[in-house]
C-alpha cells in the first residue's frame, strides 16, 4: 500500500490546563460537554476513533460462544458494510471489546485487530456484522490502518479522540494533521494520569504547531486549533 492515501487526521480533546486528559472528577457542565460535541460537529467527519477501554461502554457486554469445529479463519479484513453515513473506530487489538451490534446510534462499527486474535472471537464478530480491520501480526500498524479506513470504507476524515497512548502513538508516527483542542478552565495537578499524547518516556516525538484559531466558548472553554508543521516545511 505504499503511497496510498489516507484519512486527514484531527485530534479532537478536552485537556485540563495542564494537559490531562482523564475529565472525571473535574465536574465539568453538560453545557461544556456540549461544547465539545458541538466544535467536532463542525469538522464534518466520516469517523471517529478511539481506544478499547473507552469504547467499553459504548460496546455492551456479549458473550463470545466457543465456534464450532470448521476450517481456521483466515486473517483477512472483513467489511460488514460500506457506504455508512459514519462510522465509529475501536482500536482492539487483542479483541477484547464483545459488541452487542455493529451499530453505535446509526454509525457502522469497525474494529482493529491484531492477527493474534482467536477463531471463535473473528466468527463473533462476523455474527454481529461488526467489520474489522487487520492493523498487523502482533502490533498495530496505524498508517496501514489508515489507509484500509481510505480504501474499504472512503473515510476522507477523521476525529482521533483517543487516550493518551493512542494519542501519541498517532504523534509519533506523524499521523496527526491537526489538532483541536477545548481547554478547559481546570488545573488537574494529578501525577501519573494519561496527557494530552503519552508517547515515551524522557525526549518525546516533539512537533511543532501553527495555530490556526483560538476562540473563547461557554463555560471558560478555550477552542484552540493548531496545524501540524510537516518536517522540512515552514508553513
Amino acid at each position: 500500500m505504499s503511497g496510498a492515501k489516507r484519512p486527514y487526521v484531527i485530534c479532537h480533546m478536552v485537556p485540563s490546563l495542564d494537559g490531562r486528559i482523564v475529565t472525571k472528577g473535574w465536574k465539568l457542565s453538560s453545557r461544556a460537554m456540549a461544547e465539545y460535541e458541538r466544535t467536532a460537529e463542525t469538522f464534518d467527519a466520516d469517523a471517529w476513533m478511539i481506544g478499547r477501554v473507552s469504547m467499553e461502554p459504548y460496546a455492551g457486554k456479549a458473550k463470545v460462544p466457543a465456534r464450532k469445529a470448521g476450517e481456521p479463519i483466515p486473517r483477512t479484513d472483513f467489511i460488514a458494510r460500506r457506504g455508512a453515513e459514519s462510522y465509529a473506530i475501536a482500536l482492539d487489538p487483542s479483541g477484547k471489546l464483545t459488541w452487542k451490534s455493529s451499530s453505535i446510534d446509526e454509525e457502522h462499527v469497525i474494529t482493529v485487530l491484531t492477527e493474534q486474535v482467536s477463531d471463535d472471537y473473528l466468527a463473533f464478530l462476523q455474527s454481529k456484522g461488526v467489520s474489522y480491520l487487520f492493523g498487523g501480526k502482533t502490533d498495530l500498524n496505524l498508517k496501514k490502518v489508515l489507509e484500509k479506513l481510505r480504501k474499504e470504507f472512503g473515510i476522507k476524515r477523521l476525529l482521533l479522540e483517543g487516550g493518551g497512548k493512542i494519542n501519541g502513538s498517532f504523534l509519533a508516527a506523524d499521523l496527526i494533521d491537526e489538532l483541536s483542542i477545548l481547554v478547559a478552565p481546570i488545573a488537574d495537578g494529578a501525577i501519573g494520569t494519561p496527557s494530552l499524547f503519552d508517547a515515551k518516556e524522557g525526549k518525546g516525538p516533539m512537533r511543532h504547531l501553527k495555530l490556526v484559531s483560538s476562540e473563547p466558548r461557554k463555560d471558560g472553554l478555550v477552542w484552540l486549533r493548531y496545524k501540524v508543521r510537516r518536517a522540512g516545511t515552514t508553513k
